[in-house]
């Protein structure tokens, strides 16, 4: 392992010479001296993967392909939604119900026709990573949950493989490089991922369209300069962006020298077995609450033509319920099951039912009344989501 304070050689060797159809293109990183032939040609010939086709990796694909980057990997199962396209910027309204991967390739080919573009339609996980990952030079994750990065990171490691890590939440985000031949790896700087439900996903909790171009943006600058081996990329630091306060904050990250991946001396030598499990989608609470407590939109709906007695809970934002509810929901948002202060005023006399978006927010909020002695009480499956698809197709899906 090299030293930390090293410099980092470019990753890429140059290339063939630029044709003159290429230098009209390029011209304007030619005439750049750090760049200059020499290091146009370096990115003409890396091979760069994008794990994710969305938020964070719309503007990256875009600008890699836009830079002359000569090969480009897409790692993205997903189909294009209409909520997709507030930030998803290289899908357009007529790309919704497309393959994400076959719609941004057909954009990267139009902005750069020299670009050669590799899809992998794939759920990215243990059995293809490694496989996927030794056909690139380095690793751009796009990703928003905490299972594939730490899947992602390992296999960089493990691969000896540079990783440009960015991360987006409503008004904030972060991007760093990690490079365990030449600092820390995300493991040094989470090693432990945050308990189930603690940090919501873009999904539950939102994000600012334009921040994605933001972080993104520096995910492909990091990109570059890994690439051409000019400035100092973001290994060892932590770069914070507050776009409310128009504010970056770098901060320094060390090598965890008892890190279980990258140290020198590792205890993890392998993928792990189950990532969604290392990270757990739901607390052990959470998962023996919804074991024998919950159902589905299909039985809310019965038991409301039914007029049964029950107390239906929203536990969602109210910016969240003013978007769609289910009738006949009380808002009473996640919050106040944590911090105990909505506890006194649920009613003891009929059973209680609980919902969010998805049905983790409400799994959580289950467990929380299951502890505080609520033996009646469950829990709905899928949440408003499966309302709006199931029951009454009228609603927005968000």
């Amino acid at each position: 392992m090299k030293n930390e304070r090293d410099p980092v050689p470019a990753l890429v060797s140059p290339g063939p010479a630029l044709t003159v159809d290429e230098v009209r293109r390029y011209s304007r990183h030619l005439i750049i001296p750090d760049v200059a032939m020499t290091g146009q040609q370096r990115l003409m010939n890396a091979k760069v993967l994008c794990v994710g086709a969305g938020g964070l990796g719309s503007p990256a694909l875009m600008y890699l392909a836009a830079a002359g980057i000569g090969t480009l990997g897409i790692v993205e199962f997903d189909i294009v939604d209409e909520s997709n396209l507030q930030r998803q910027i290289i899908h357009g309204q007529s790309d919704i119900g497309k393959s994400k991967a076959q719609s941004a390739k057909e954009k990267i080919s139009e902005i750069n026709p020299y670009v050669k573009v590799i899809t992998h339609e794939v759920l990215l996980d243990i059995t293809n990573v490694k496989e996927i990952f030794s056909q690139y030079d380095i690793i751009v994750d796009g990703t928003d949950n905490f299972a594939t990065r730490y899947l992602v990171n390992d296999a960089c490691v493990l691969l000896k493989k540079p990783y440009v890590w960015g991360s987006i939440y409503r008004f904030d985000g972060q991007a760093s490089v990690f490079w365990a031949e030449y600092g820390p790896c995300y493991r040094c700087l989470y090693p432990e991922p945050p308990p189930p439900g603690m940090v919501p996903s873009c999904a539950e909790g939102g994000v600012l369209g334009v921040l994605c171009a933001t972080i993104g943006s520096i995910q492909t600058t990091e990109a570059i300069k890994v690439i051409t081996g000019v400035g100092e990329p973001l290994i060892g630091s932590l770069m914070i962006y507050d776009a409310l306060d128009m504010t970056f904050r770098k901060i320094k990250v060390r090598k965890d020298p008892n890190c279980p991946l990258c140290s020198e001396n590792p205890t993890q030598t392998e993928l792990l077995p189950d990532y969604e499990a290392f990270c757990g989608v739901l607390s052990d609470a959470a998962e023996v609450a919804v074991k024998d407590s919950t159902i589905s939109v299909a039985d809310l709906k019965s038991k409301i033509d039914n007029q049964e007695e029950f107390y239906l809970i929203d536990v969602r934002e109210p910016s969240e319920f003013e978007i769609v509810r289910i009738p006949g929901s009380h808002l009473m948002p996640k919050q106040g099951f944590l911090d105990g202060t909505v506890l006194a005023n649920l009613p003891q006399d009929k059973p209680i039912i609980l919902h969010c978006k998805s049905g983790v927010r409400s799994a959580e909020c289950l467990a929380i009344l299951k502890g505080a002695g609520f033996a009646d009480a469950s829990h709905v499956s899928g949440g408003v989501i499966a309302w709006a698809k199931q029951i009454d197709t009228s609603l927005p899906v968000y």
